[in-house]
């Protein structure tokens, strides 16, 4: 299923939901193996949201991401190459914190056929 992130002063954030249930677990949200369709994360929750994500985006140690070495023309295609937590949680990160300066909530449903 394709979720859709909506908050009042961020852009909306797509995303499989079995990509998102990590990152929602990191937020403090308690789901086992699926993702409810719809769901909120209030204001009051986007400190603890944010902080969680944040403690999970620094365990993430893939040695791909951390790698700094850029002339090195033997890497694997960056198309080839798996996306860490630390990569798919940024974009709705980011919307937490833009929630968080403007006081509002984070809400999910099924994205639209459409997209």
């Amino acid at each position: 299923m394709l979720v859709v992130f909506h908050s009042k002063p961020a852009a909306e954030v797509l995303m499989f939901a079995h990509h998102a249930l990590p990152i929602l677990k990191a937020a403090g949200k308690d789901y086992t193996d699926t993702l409810p369709e719809r769901g909120v994360i209030t204001y009051e929750q986007l400190p603890q949201a944010i902080a969680g994500i944040e403690r999970a985006m620094g365990m993430d140690t893939d040695p791909e991401y951390l790698e700094t070495d850029d002339d090195n023309d033997d890497k694997e295609h960056p198309i080839a190459q798996p996306v860490s937590f630390r990569q798919r949680a940024f974009p709705l990160l980011a919307m937490l914190r833009l929630s968080l300066k403007d006081k509002s909530d984070v809400t999910w449903e099924p994205a639209s056929t459409w997209y």
